[in-house]
């Protein structure tokens, strides 16, 4: 980190002094480092900072100016930012998520301090799950829909999620499946006209999930695609990233069940009056859709990907199937 980073990270925290304590990963394609920070003389004892710094411009092969990719990872970077400045202190224990304690930015760097979830009872990663583990993260979902239903996205993504298709040309280009390909903006669409809109997470991974000694409690973290859309997107997605294509099939009915019971409970709690079984009915039908539309971004994206399975073929078959019947 630059020095006024450095000292940004110092004040933000009280401490008399901060030192590295570890890596804790790299960012996507080389963009920076998360790390785990020590504090001296401070009300805490670790931080950790995500330091994103631009890639040099010289050595890119093909051009900032033309470059995509880049400009929605530089996107995505203001997005986050903007999420922690001003929406993310709106999520409670029913939706944890860090605290941030710092945001600073320049031409090619941007840094983010913030809670280290692990000291303060989230220390487990996992890269499988029971199905208590996926209750509870669908009840994070649902409670973080509920808290941001019917808001306007200001300054995060418009449409959130990191496949959506108009910042995904390279990928549609792609592929060559004439009917998913054919019908990607209808379905694109479709989950764009929902009713009832929310803010989405936008990589809802089990990846991004932080769990409790016990697994039951959880924090979410990575808000780098989160924006406006139906909710059925991050629960198709969440499922898709923690069970395999027979169990994704064999559980639907009852992770739907789990993630709409909690639903119902977190807007009734709120005080929302919208109408409960309208908004299920809609967000029940745009479940495959939701799934197609990650489907379509992975057939062109990593056309060998093991999430490309008979299951979300036969979703996607039976969604495109709808589509040319209402088209007819």
């Amino acid at each position: 980190m630059n020095e006024d980073f450095q000292e940004t990270l110092r004040i933000a925290t009280a401490a008399e002094a901060i030192f590295h304590l570890e890596d804790i990963q790299s960012l996507w394609s080389g963009y920076g480092k998360i790390m785990r920070y020590g504090l001296r003389g401070a009300d805490r004892e670790t931080v950790i900072v995500k330091h994103v710094k631009l890639p040099d411009q010289a050595h890119h092969p093909r051009g900032w100016n033309t470059d995509l990719s880049h400009l929605r990872k530089i996107k995505s970077y203001q997005v986050e930012s903007a999420w922690y400045r001003d929406w993310a202190s709106q999520c409670d224990e029913s939706c944890r998520v860090p605290e941030c304690l710092a945001l600073e930015y320049d031409d090619d760097e941007f840094l983010m301090v913030l809670e280290d979830l692990d000291a303060n009872g989230y220390p487990v990663r996992k890269d499988a799950v029971a199905m208590p583990q996926i209750h509870a993260c669908l009840n994070w979902l649902a409670n973080f829909h509920a808290r941001f239903m019917g808001q306007s996205p200001t300054g995060l993504w418009d449409i959130g999620s990191y496949w959506h298709l108009d910042t995904r040309p390279d990928e549609l280009s792609e592929m060559k499946d004439g009917d998913l390909k054919l019908f990607a903006a209808q379905i694109d669409k479709r989950l764009n006209a929902a009713h009832y809109q929310t803010f989405v997470h936008g990589d809802a991974k089990l990846a991004n999930f932080c769990f409790s000694e016990d697994g039951l409690k959880i924090a979410a973290v990575d808000f780098q695609y989160v924006g406006g859309g139906c909710g059925m997107k991050d629960v198709a997605y969440f499922i898709g990233s923690c069970l395999y294509e027979a169990d994704c099939e064999r559980h639907e009915a009852a992770l739907l069940n789990v993630y709409f019971s909690s639903l119902r409970k977190a807007l009734l709690d709120r005080g929302n009056t919208l109408d409960l079984d309208a908004l299920e009915a809609e967000w029940r039908v745009l479940y495959p859709v939701a799934w197609t539309d990650f489907h379509r971004f992975l057939k062109g994206w990593s056309p060998g990907h093991w999430k490309i399975n008979s299951y979300s073929e036969r979703l996607a078959s039976d969604v495109i199937a709808e589509l040319k019947q209402a088209s007819a």
